[in-house]
């Protein structure tokens, strides 16, 4: 049966039987390449790249490459049941690899999957390959590459050629059926190319953390989401976090290994109020207080200890206004500071026993009665 086309529908995908070979420059080692062909079903305008694989990467590269190369997208893909883009065939409803089906909808279009064993659903591209055998792989084979970048660019020469020949009988090409009819049909490329992602599952560690183990690296997740199960999608320069088809976070890819990379609204009030510890904070906190609350502060810590130790003492302390009030606190820190005690069991003793209530009585300075025993300060010259 004979199909037609509406201009910018459908963009038909296969790979070549035969392979092309690149050489190594100094082993002489060959390189076996794949070859990626897909055809425009209106024009039949022609796109052909070498590549490593059919790996995923591959497809998916050569793919978005055939796009920029059209300068649109189709209202459809149309791949050959390879595993880079279906997971599972089906007659009615194939299950799309994950990946391209992401790649699809970054550039707004649908993937159709061709039949599996049903050579005729891609007759046009299947027809396609057949003349590229003799247009470029003919001259190719004539030829020694290097590297895959070198061969490509032969490619489109050859491809150029290919593209603006006149089909067998008629004044026309698929060059120029592509240029007057079918370029204006296409959508347009979105802004960005594509980053190719990658998927991974977790659970939510208590300290609200998710672990992302290509990185060794730790993700902050909202804490309302601790212990569930997420999954994660992570490109080259992003990650996002997946709970019930919901993104629930998304941050910058750190590649650090065992580091952490943590948004303070995802902490609960308690950890966002400990995240936030430094010395400025209980100094200015205690300066709310009073002056010698304010000296004990900062004597607690210039002491040379672990600064998290230091910081545990000042909350500790400064806490305490909660039972004794500010002048209490502040007196008890006066005395503290007369026993050049610096440490929050010691206001705790002091507070305890009243010892910040009791006032200091001034020694009044006497002089000493005369008696046979006191020399004087002439004894003494």
């Amino acid at each position: 049966m004979h199909f037609a086309y509406d201009p910018g529908d459908k963009l038909f995908i296969d790979y070549t039987g035969q392979k092309l070979t690149i050489v190594d420059e100094h082993t002489g080692e060959l390189q076996d390449l794949e070859v990626y062909v897909c055809v425009l079903g209106n024009s039949h305008y022609t796109y052909v790249e070498a590549s490593a694989s059919q790996k995923k990467e591959d497809f998916i590269r050569c793919t978005e490459n055939a796009l920029w190369f059209y300068g649109g997208v189709p209202e459809a893909l149309v791949p050959d049941n390879l595993k880079a883009a279906v997971t599972k065939s089906s007659r009615y409803e194939p299950k799309v690899n994950e990946t391209f089906a992401d790649f699809a909808d970054h550039y707004g279009t649908s993937v159709l999957p061709t039949r599996a064993y049903k050579p005729r659903d891609k007759a046009i591209v299947e027809n396609a390959v057949h003349i590229i055998y003799t247009r470029v792989f003919a001259k190719l084979r004539k030829e020694t590459f290097h590297s895959i970048a070198a061969i490509n660019t032969r490619i489109l020469e050859l491809l150029q050629k290919h593209n603006t020949m006149s089909f067998r009988g008629r004044d026309y090409t698929r060059s120029s059926l592509f240029e007057e009819i079918e370029k204006p049909a296409l959508k347009a490329l979105p802004i960005k190319r594509y980053e190719l992602k990658q998927y991974a599952n977790g659970t939510i560690h208590k300290n609200g953390h998710i672990y992302l183990s290509k990185d060794k690296h730790y993700y902050s997740v909202p804490y309302t989401y601790l212990g569930k199960k997420t999954h994660i999608i992570y490109s080259e320069n992003l990650v996002e976090i997946h709970y019930k088809e919901h993104q629930i976070a998304v941050h910058p890819r750190n590649k650090k290994k065992y580091g952490y990379t943590t948004e303070k609204e995802h902490m609960s009030s308690y950890h966002q109020f400990v995240s936030d510890w430094n010395p400025k904070k209980f100094i200015d906190w205690s300066a709310n207080i009073g002056i010698d609350c304010n000296t004990y502060i900062i004597k607690i810590l210039d002491k040379k200890q672990h600064p998290e130790q230091s910081y545990k003492s000042c909350i500790g302390i400064l806490q305490l206004t909660k039972k004794v009030g500010n002048t209490r606190l502040n007196n008890a820190c006066k005395r503290a500071l007369d026993y050049q005690a610096y440490n929050y069991n010691i206001i705790v003793r002091i507070l305890e026993k009243g010892w910040d209530t009791i006032e200091d009585t001034p020694v009044e300075d006497q002089e000493l009665p005369m008696h046979k025993n006191i020399r004087g300060n002439q004894y003494y010259k």
